[in-house]
């Protein structure tokens, strides 16, 4: 091979080279870029824990079958979990007698976590005065009593209002003239409406009397029949009731007599007596507290609802009574609607002719608290 052959051979092998290097070169050059990695999701934001329900429970003095002053408030109580569902746990405690069991009972109901207590009767009023220091984080609520503290306010309804429709009922209904009121314990809360009953009663039969026979407890059903016989056997023909179960208006059923429920609708207990029943609808302000409490709005005090704030009615009418009356009692409950009608207005006479509240005065709520007499028409001496 000659040298010019040789050359021309390297040459072509260094040109060859260059070339190469050059592809190599440009597909560098030309080759996409890794993607950049994802970035790594967030972690999920932590759920917030579910707050925890509000536990209310109840002390009531009889059982929940009592069909009347219990059963009513159990009633209310079954609103409150209609209202408020898994934002509440409640409980109750049934026959809670009014002595030192009492604290024993609602002491323990506050030890099991229960934030809002209800004390059903007028006699858990000290017992709840002694328990409440003691556990500054519970609110306690006191159905008719007047002592509050710091974390205990009072709760009450105009059971007077239902009274007062049932003694215009009774005043029209009376043969005899002569009408009679198983009674309870006598506290002012009692007494004032066994005078609403006679001065209902008055407003349309100046002629009728009033007989009361104490019991001296809230549910006895024998006892209250016992005094109910006796209250018919005395001439009565139309009785009430301040006492909480279906006794008085099955005796009256029984003898031939007319009578009403107190508390609940008692139409089933008795329907050839029943005129009607003054009941109570304790949701309303069950709710208003419960509500009060999950919102930090809670405060001591005391609240005394009627049939303004739907708390008080006069329902199941009998048929036999007469149509003039039927519209009395509905002008009276638009009156107590809308601020227009006073029971308790004067001139009014108590029992010994003397005058107790003058001409056109109106009784404050101090007055209504306080009432320790009977009213003209109201027979018998007034227990100590």
């Amino acid at each position: 091979m000659t040298d010019l052959n040789k050359r021309s051979l390297i040459k072509l092998a260094a040109l060859t080279a260059v070339a190469s290097a050059a592809l190599i070169g440009c597909g560098k050059k030309e080759e996409a870029a890794a993607p950049a990695a994802a970035p790594a999701p967030a972690p999920a934001a932590a759920e917030a824990p579910k707050a925890e329900p509000l536990k209310v429970a109840f002390a009531y003095v009889g059982p929940v079958g009592d069909g009347g002053w219990t059963f009513a408030h159990d009633n209310g109580r079954k609103a409150l979990e209609a209202e408020f569902g898994d934002k509440i746990v409640t409980s109750f405690v049934e026959n809670v007698p009014e002595s030192a069991d009492a604290e024993r009972v609602i002491r323990d109901l506050a030890s099991q976590g229960n934030k809002l207590i209800f004390g059903t009767t007028f006699g858990y009023m000290e017992p709840m005065l002694k328990v409440a220091p003691d556990f500054k984080d519970v609110k306690f609520e006191h159905a008719t009593g007047y002592k509050t503290a710091e974390n205990l306010r009072t709760y009450d309804s105009r059971t007077y209002e239902g009274a007062y429709m049932a003694g215009v009922i009774a005043g029209s209904m009376t043969k005899s003239n002569t009408l009679g009121v198983v009674a309870s314990i006598p506290i002012p809360e009692v007494i004032r409406n066994i005078n609403s009953f006679t001065l209902g009663a008055q407003s349309v039969n100046p002629k009728v009397k009033t007989k009361v026979v104490w019991v001296n407890g809230w549910f006895d059903p024998p006892k209250e029949t016992e005094a109910a016989t006796s209250l018919i056997n005395g001439g009565a023909d139309v009785l009430m009731q301040n006492t909480d179960s279906s006794a008085v208006l099955q005796t009256a059923e029984k003898m031939g007599k007319r009578a009403f429920g107190w508390d609940s609708d008692m139409t089933a207990y008795g329907p050839k007596a029943h005129l009607g029943s003054a009941v109570i609808n304790w949701g309303p302000y069950y709710i208003k507290s419960v509500k009060d409490a999950l919102e930090g709005t809670w405060a001591t005090g005391g609240v005394w609802w009627g049939h303004k704030e739907g708390a008080i009615d006069m329902v199941s009418i009998a048929e036999d009574v007469p149509a003039e009356t039927k519209a009395k009692i509905d002008t009276i409950k638009a009156g107590l609607k809308d601020g227009s009608f006073s029971i308790w207005k004067g001139p009014i006479v108590g029992q010994d002719g003397k005058e107790v509240l003058a001409k056109d005065a109106v009784a404050d709520d101090a007055f209504l608290g306080g009432i320790k007499f009977y009213v003209k028409g109201v027979e018998g001496k007034l227990p100590n």
